[in-house]
């Protein structure tokens, strides 16, 4: 009686069998499988989430802003650059908090969102001031403004390179809402005054609010970095 074939050798058989036929044996699905992983890593790349798009927007809003505001006589052109900013202003707002609850956070995120808010309140400011809104003894809030985006902005690229993150206070919050809201008063400007009388008296008085509260962060920041900077060794 003839022994039992093992399976290995009738699995050699069928293949040596298919090899002469010209016939080929399907690979088995976890072959094919991981095959295909392979070649198909599909994966949405993380520089198109919804929050950094958000981000992208506010940076496209900057020279369609400034843009509207070479006309600053013209009502049509100072509502519709309202508009541009309010929009804006609302993405600075939705892009972190879509990072943050749908896990969207990201390095190009985190590198884009301050730059996005200080082009768009640089660029806001210095229309502005060429357009002759913001006038007399009230460009120093400006400038005040300007220069501690500056100063924050140089302590966080150097205290980056010592791997120290400089976290954003409540009241750093709150500066950035009056802020923009200040703003908003002032680019509606002459053609807000038709709507709301006292609309660039109001955007004065806050704008100088937040040039107060742009110190008060300022030297928050600089007192808490400064021991780092002294620290340094080398």
């Amino acid at each position: 009686m003839p022994a039992p074939e093992s399976p290995v050798a009738a699995r050699d058989t069928e293949g040596a069998a298919a090899a002469g036929t010209g016939t080929l044996t399907p690979a088995p699905r976890s072959d094919f499988t991981a095959a295909m992983n392979a070649v198909l890593p599909r994966r949405r790349s993380p520089a198109w989430t919804l929050a950094n798009c958000l981000t992208y927007g506010r940076l496209v809003a900057v020279p369609v802003m400034v843009a509207l505001l070479f006309w600053p006589e013209s009502h049509t052109a100072r509502w519709t650059a309202l508009g541009v900013f309010v929009a804006a202003a609302i993405t600075d707002y939705l892009d972190g908090y879509v990072a943050r609850t749908y896990h969207q956070s990201s390095a190009l995120g985190r590198m884009l969102d301050p730059i996005a808010d200080k082009l768009l309140v640089s660029a806001c400011l210095l229309m502005l001031a060429a357009d002759h809104t913001i006038v007399g003894s009230s460009v120093w809030a400006a400038i005040v403004i300007l220069c501690r985006e500056v100063l924050v902005s140089g302590l966080r690229e150097y205290l980056a390179e010592l791997k120290v993150g400089v976290p954003v206070s409540k009241i750093a919050k709150w500066k950035t809402t009056v802020q923009l809201v200040a703003l908003g008063f002032l680019v509606a400007g002459p053609a807000g005054e038709t709507v709301l009388p006292g609309t660039e008296r109001i955007g004065i008085t806050l704008l100088w609010l937040a040039a107060a509260l742009t110190i008060w962060t300022g030297w928050d920041y600089m007192r808490a970095g400064i021991k780092h900077v002294i620290d340094d060794p080398r």
